[in-house]
């Protein structure tokens, strides 16, 4: 086996934090990904993982090995794209992962498109609100509405979205319709929470030129956009949203916009990928064919 596909083992190993999961992702049998590293260690006369039946982790020396491989690897990679010709005709597993509301409003309809495109290229969609780890789960980009949080991907911003606040005209017949943000102390939402943390996410609002987050009491909270409008039109109160996914119930009727000149900022839609992947072809069109689709997006 060579020096950089002992790196790449050895990358992997690190990033996954498994011998097992390593050997899956490159397919590899793992007796294979065991010996690679045992060589690795005795060519480089230092150990460079330490293992035991639950976890591995990198010893300091291999902490180190890991930051030079990585960068060495990167830029080989970097190197083939630019003057292979998979650059003019890209191919391969697209790993892409999105949120269900932004998917199939925006990209499944046209997802065709692309794929007539690209012929070459197999994409495989995971769809969900969770936090990714794109490095430990070998994805390839990440499409999300909200301000970043890591900073070390690479983020390419889309859109910016309207944010309307409604509720069930069934709902306002009770509580009243308000007309300031200070109403909301009479008022009730459906809360959306964040799965990993449980915290509540504030509805925002800009008075005055000033934005202005309100926490507002309610009796449902959910982690699902579905679940956040499917609650609003049955009448369990307030949410703030995006406009393109309560667009229909809008125009039916079914909810019905209120402080509309208090509305919050437009929530920005963006693309991340790690940096490593940066030039990959397969990644670098379909970053591409996004900005194309949401240009008009709003």
């Amino acid at each position: 086996m060579d020096k950089f596909e002992s790196m790449r083992i050895f990358t992997r190993i690190v990033e996954l934090k498994s011998f097992t999961r390593a050997a899956e992702d490159l397919g590899y049998p793992k007796s294979t990904v065991t010996h690679a590293i045992k060589q690795l260690e005795s060519r480089l006369r230092v150990r460079l993982l330490h293992r035991t039946t639950r976890q591995v982790t990198t010893t300091l020396d291999g902490a180190a090995y890991y930051e030079r491989c990585a960068k060495l690897l990167s830029d080989l990679e970097e190197t083939e794209n630019v003057f292979s010709e998979s650059a003019a005709s890209p191919g391969g597993k697209l790993r892409v992962d999105m949120q269900g509301t932004l998917a199939r409003h925006f990209v499944l309809p046209q997802l065709d498109l692309f794929c007539a495109r690209y012929p070459d290229i197999e994409l495989q969609i995971g769809m969900g609100d969770r936090l990714v780890d794109l490095v430990g789960e070998s994805i390839d980009c990440v499409l999300r509405a909200g301000e970043l949080l890591d900073s070390s991907m690479v983020a390419r911003k889309l859109a910016h979205l309207e944010q309307v606040t409604v509720a069930s005209p069934a709902y306002l017949q009770r509580r009243g319709i308000p007309q300031h943000p200070d109403d909301l102390a009479r008022h009730r939402a459906v809360n959306f929470f964040s799965a990993p943390t449980g915290k509540i996410y504030p509805f925002e609002f800009n008075v005055d030129g000033i934005s202005r987050q309100i926490t507002i009491a309610g009796t449902v909270s959910v982690n699902s956009a579905d679940a956040y409008a499917a609650c609003c039109r049955s009448g369990f109160g307030l949410i703030q949203a995006p406009r393109y996914g309560l667009a229909p119930a809008l125009a039916s009727g079914e909810v019905q916009e209120v402080l509309s000149a208090f509305r919050p900022d437009a929530i920005p839609v963006s693309v991340l990928y790690p940096h490593h992947r940066q030039l990959s072809p397969k990644v670098r069109v379909f970053v591409d064919w996004l900005v194309e689709l949401f240009r008009h997006a709003h």
